[in-house]
């Protein structure tokens, strides 16, 4: 016997054997699980948005309250002051 023909024989022999059953509940229980996952995804998504929201709320404040674009005063020189 050839290893063709033993593994089609083989092959032959797994697919007239019976198929094994399925538990009845597997279709209910992949969807609750793949309900609860895409609620997971959705809240983490929101919350990541949120996150992102808040930053950039406080990078705004922090921006316009200290105002770091602007030129500090210069310090190096005494103020002319009694001429």
């Amino acid at each position: 016997m050839s290893p063709v023909s033993r593994r089609e024989a083989d092959v032959r022999r797994i697919l007239d054997e019976p198929q094994p059953s399925l538990p009845p509940d597997l279709c209910a229980e992949a969807v609750r699980r793949g309900g609860r996952r895409l609620r997971r995804r959705t809240a983490a998504r929101r919350l990541m948005w949120l996150l992102l929201l808040a930053a950039v709320v406080a990078l705004v404040v922090w921006m316009s309250v200290a105002q770091p674009w602007v030129e500090p005063p210069s310090e190096t020189t005494p103020p002319l002051t009694g001429w």
